[in-house]
């Protein structure tokens, strides 16, 4: 029975998500799977070629995204163990039969899950087992698809060259032009930079709309909801939290109020701020087209009194 090879990328950088692939080669391994290596030692092209066909021609396939906000709030090894168990679970469409598991490194990131006794973890395995192999390419790629795509978004910080990691040019960039949603505050120089403190990096909000877009942020972990965004800002709109969960993409408007007598976020959402959020949404997705095969829905947070969400619902 087929062996399922997990390994992951961004450990390092100073921004951007990690990244957790999943990959379950046929018993009797393709041709193309001889090209197969750790990600780390493939051209760039290679790599992209070699994604490709894992992606259409493998058993089963998953990727698991964390966020920097998710990072920042978990620390480093909950968070892999987070985006691993995505990564499995964007498999349970496919066929997951396997007489075995393979984590790269030494930490079993499956611990404490009903696939932990079937997990086993090898060092450098990422050059030893081609499923591993297989899994850090898919890994890397779709991860640097994702900073590629910063670089549009966040010009002059040279993400789509140095994938977020801490390279001068990118530290001078962010002296220079401050810090980003994507980037990791608990991560040096970030972290001196911020004071670790989320209402530091998004200059154009109020401490106290950022206080309550954390508390919907942290709201929608809890029931499960991956946070993919925060404050995209367009020229017509802004949408506060960006989240995914159940092959649906939730774009949620945060509404706050002191006193939770008085009136609810219901009140606040006008036909034209909808029109707003529906226009915002249709940007995000042309701007990340990797969601648009998601269904999308518009949400409202309402968070009242010490930043306790009342309410959410979708519109």
């Amino acid at each position: 029975m087929a062996i399922l090879g997990i390994d992951e990328v961004g450990r390092g950088p100073l921004a951007g998500p990690l990244v957790v692939g999943a990959v379950i080669l046929p018993d009797e391994l393709p041709d193309w799977a001889e090209e197969l290596n750790d990600s780390k030692k493939l051209t760039f092209k290679k790599r992209a070629k070699l994604s490709e066909i894992i992606l259409n021609e493998a058993v089963a396939t998953g990727l698991g995204f964390v966020s920097p906000f998710e990072l920042d709030e978990l620390g480093m090894v909950p968070a892999l163990k987070l985006a691993t168990r995505r990564a499995i679970e964007e498999m349970s469409g496919s066929s997951m039969k396997c007489s075995k598991i393979i984590i790269d490194g030494n930490i079993n990131f499956l611990s404490g899950t009903k696939l932990e006794s079937n997990t086993t973890t090898l060092i450098k395995g990422d050059a030893l087992v081609k499923e591993i192999s297989a899994a850090s390419i898919i890994a890397k790629v779709a991860r640097d698809n994702y900073m590629i795509e910063l670089g549009v978004k966040y010009p002059g910080y040279g993400f789509e060259k140095h994938m977020g990691y801490g390279t001068k040019a990118h530290v001078d960039a962010i002296k220079t032009l401050g810090l980003t949603p994507e980037h990791r505050l608990s991560f040096e120089p970030c972290k001196s930079i911020s004071g670790f403190k989320r209402e530091e990096v998004k200059k154009n909000t109020t401490k106290i709309g950022n206080q309550a877009e954390e508390a919907t942020a942290k709201y929608l972990i809890s029931n499960g909801h991956r946070i993919i965004a925060r404050n995209f800002k367009t020229k017509y709109a802004e949408i506060d939290v960006i989240s995914v969960k159940d092959n649906k993409v939730f774009f949620t408007e945060v509404k706050y109020r002191k006193n939770a007598d008085f009136g609810g976020g219901l009140a606040a959402i006008t036909p034209e701020k909808i029109k707003k959020m529906e226009i915002g949404a249709k940007v995000y997705l042309e701007y990340y087209p990797r969601f648009k095969k998601l269904q999308p829905v518009l949400a409202v947070a309402d968070v009242a009194g010490d930043f306790v969400v009342k309410d959410w619902f979708i519109l």
